[in-house]
This record gives structure tokens, sequence and C-alpha cells, in this order.
């Protein structure tokens, strides 16, 4: 088969099983690695994180690339979204596009099951597990600052969100 076919061909199944799928996790949160563009043939790339009551997911950031959809499987998710702090429940479909400020934590007293998926995909599991890593104490916050352009994820201040957070203590 030539280049040109391989280039055309549709992207083959992928199926991840729930029992052999790699997990990283922290006290707070668990995170079920799915999909990721580019390194196992999806065009998408998905995780599933479940968070504590409380536990805060992400600081506010943006992607200049990918469009992030969030899935509500279970319990309950605040996120931000530019200016606007909105809680999803169970079953709530949220589409965050490019250039978004957003941010998520579970929402107050509440723990969340969500299914994140960005499209177009790009490898994003080396960031997911760099996350583990800070949290560890394997890794320094500064790799973090330093990787925004390789995967996309570019951190920004937001009042709001900080407000949100702190009424919630």
């Amino acid at each position: 088969m030539n280049t040109a076919q391989t280039r055309t061909e549709a992207p083959r199944p992928l199926l991840t099983r729930a029992a052999t799928a790699e997990t990283t996790s922290d006290p707070s949160s668990v995170m079920t690695l799915l999909a990721d563009c580019g390194t196992d043939g999806s065009p998408v790339t998905s995780y599933r994180s479940t968070f504590a009551a409380g536990a805060v997911g992400a600081p506010a950031h943006f992607h200049t690339r990918a469009s992030e959809m969030f899935f509500v499987v279970g319990g309950s998710l605040r996120v931000l979204l530019d200016e606007t702090v909105e809680t999803l429940h169970q079953g709530d479909f949220l589409l965050v596009p490019p250039r978004t400020p957003h941010a998520f934590a579970a929402a107050p007293g509440s723990t969340a099951d969500v299914l994140f998926v960005f499209t177009p995909g790009m490898p994003r599991f080396d960031y997911l597990r760099l996350l583990n890593r800070v949290v560890r104490g394997e890794a320094s916050s500064d790799e973090i600052k330093n990787s925004s352009e390789l995967y996309d994820n570019h951190y920004v201040d937001s009042p709001v969100w900080r407000a949100a957070l702190e009424a919630s203590e």
C-alpha cells in the first residue's frame, strides 16, 4: 500500500476496555485514559475523570486549536465559561470552542464523573501523566508552564473562577 492510500484510509475502530485502560490518580481524582489522537489511531483524544466531592479539576485555561467536550456521566461539575460559572448535572453536555477560557471542578458537596473529548484530537496523554507526576512531587509546575504550546493548554488568570472557588470553601 502506498503512502497516499494510507493517508486517505478511514480510521480503524478503537476499543479501550475499562479493565485494561491506563489510569492516573491523585487523592482527589482518577483519570481513565481512553483514546489519544496520533498515538493509538484515534482522530480524537478522550479520557474519563472521576472527582471526589469538591475536587478541583483544572484551573482557568484555553486551547487554541481544539474544542473540548464535557459529558457528565454522574454527579455535578462546576465549569467556568469565559466570565460565567455554570453547574452541569448528570446527562448534561457542554462544548467549549477554541480560545474560550474555561475551568472545572466538582460542584460543592458533589462528586463528578465526566467524559472529556478533544477534537480535533492531539496527543495529550503525556500531559495528563505530567500533571500526575507534579501532584506526586516528581515533576515541577514549571514543566507544565513550559509545555503549553506542545499540549495546547494555555493557563489564564480568572478572577471570576477564583471567586467561585473561594465562595465554596
